[in-house]
């Protein structure tokens, strides 16, 4: 059986922003101020609507997009809180 990022990296992709999506929101629930409770969602929400953009066009591109909304998390919350 071989694998074929190029049909299976949108799927992936779209489910990994998913379960991201429970990180961000989370977070916009626990930790006070406008930049965890707006602008992260947001920011996923960018991420999702690319995602869903690149979902034929690009679909090995897909596949990476949970890990850059992952790192964007860690940025913010590392970068912002200390």
């Amino acid at each position: 059986m071989r694998d074929d990022l190029e049909k299976s990296g949108p799927f992936l992709g779209i489910g990994g922003l998913a379960v991201a999506a429970f990180l961000y929101g989370y977070t916009a629930f626990v930790v006070p101020g406008l930049l965890y409770s707006v602008a992260l969602p947001l920011a996923w929400l960018a991420l999702f609507v690319l995602a869903c953009r690149w979902f034929t066009r690009r679909p090995v591109a897909v596949a990476g997009l949970p890990v850059v909304a992952v790192a964007l998390w860690f940025l913010v919350l590392l970068g912002v809180g200390a």
